[in-house]
């Protein structure tokens, strides 16, 4: 679905719905929708705040029983993935408990031995654990369980009939079978029981209920201004770094357009909202498959019809940057990345491990900092740092 200021330019399906019986796509079919599901229970989490029940620095462990190990991490550090908790679903021993039903209290065991990836507020990686526990904190403070306050909160109000916390056993009409993407083709999707996806994942809806939230979101119907904003505004690291990532949703400029979205994976599903502030422009793109062209994929075509982009230009390269080439390494998003850098007066030349040839970026903005369409790359003082959206990593220089 695309919608420019309350218009309807598109809303088409297109493929199968199964492909047993190839089912044409029914235009209102819903799809397990994944990380999309972050931005309402970021919203949950404001509403209780609205309502005096949580404050976004109380400490979690106030709600949810969880070792820290002396470390204080408060509500905001989860909702924007600056907590350093290990994410669950980068953790091997999951694969144990994925297929299980089990108390939800037996992932918060299993993370907690575990070290942290980082100290809190240091850097961003995208964290699937800390909005495990922020639907922990919603049932604590609100007395209810997660998809019983959403739907008090959110879904009745708007009239999102299409919109529940999704089930491996219900019978769901129009409900899209997904599949997952192997290079023999396609294949029926990885089960993986909902007990664990829960408020980082588990929602499933349809475009037309989508574009019901996001134009009640972003139009002020279900959150005060101070907390929309707060919402949408990306916070700072501990030494005034910017990112951005705020709260459920990524906030920043896409090659000139001012873009709030976030998309999601899960077995069989991909998806993307893409709101645009300066044009009242959504895009929703839902798709039954996990690959190997993703919803954002399919947004992006549709997005550059309609909006102008603005590369970033390039500047000469400095002579004194040369002091930045060696290796570095530092925590990344399941794993330990090392990268080689080397400036070169073509571009930065970066070798990442486990790539099977070197990159070179060539468009250099000055001081240091390089852009990859819009990752943000910015190497000094033995330090490489970069920006992907989703997550802030660090790289220590080594010696």
């Amino acid at each position: 679905m695309v919608m420019r200021k309350g218009k309807v330019l598109l809303h088409k399906s297109y493929g199968f719905a199964d492909l047993e019986f190839d089912t044409p796509m029914p235009v209102d079919a819903s799809f397990e929708i994944g990380s999309v599901t972050k931005q309402f229970t970021a919203a949950a989490i404001l509403k209780l705040v609205e309502a005096g029940k949580l404050s976004l620095a109380d400490d979690f462990t106030k709600y949810v029983d969880f070792d820290t190990k002396g470390r204080k991490i408060t509500i905001n550090q989860l909702l924007n993935h600056t907590s350093g908790i290990a994410s669950y679903t980068e953790i091997p021993e999951f694969g144990a408990i994925a297929l299980q039903s089990y108390q939800r209290d037996t992932l918060l065991r299993l993370v907690e031995t575990k070290d942290f990836l980082f100290e809190p507020g240091e850097a961003m990686i995208y964290n699937n654990t800390a909005y495990f526990l922020l639907g922990l904190i919603i049932e604590k403070a609100s007395g209810k369980k997660y998809e019983e306050y959403l739907d008090e909160q959110f879904f009745k109000p708007l009239g999102m009939q299409n919109t529940y916390y999704s089930s491996t056993k219900k019978v769901i009409k129009k409900k899209a079978y997904g599949y997952d993407y192997t290079p023999e083709g396609l294949q029926q999707k990885a089960y993986l029981d909902h007990t664990w996806p829960y408020s980082a994942g588990s929602l499933s809806s349809t475009t037309a209920d989508l574009s019901k939230w996001m134009t009640a979101l972003h139009g002020g119907e279900l959150l005060n201004n101070d907390l929309y904003q707060s919402l949408i505004t990306p916070d700072t690291l501990n030494d005034g770094t910017p990112i951005r990532y705020a709260k459920g949703l990524a906030h920043y400029n896409n090659l000139g357009n001012e873009e709030i979205s976030h998309g999601g994976g899960i077995p069989g599903y991909l998806s993307e909202t893409k709101y645009f502030p300066g044009e009242d422009l959504h895009i929703i793109c839902l798709v039954n498959t996990m690959g190997p062209q993703g919803a954002g994929f399919f947004a992006d075509q549709l997005m550059w019809k309609l909006l102008e982009k603005q590369d970033y230009a390039s500047m000469k390269i400095e002579d004194n940057l040369q002091s930045i080439d060696g290796k570095y390494k530092g925590q990344a998003r399941g794993s330990m990345l090392s990268a080689e850098i080397n400036v070169m007066p073509e571009g930065l030349r970066r070798f990442a491990a486990g790539q099977e040839k070197a990159d070179t970026l060539k468009v250099y903005i000055g001081n240091g900092t390089w852009m990859d369409g819009n990752t943000i790359i910015s190497i000094k003082n033995g330090e490489y740092r970069e920006d992907q959206v989703y997550g802030y990593f660090l790289l220590m220089k080594e010696n």
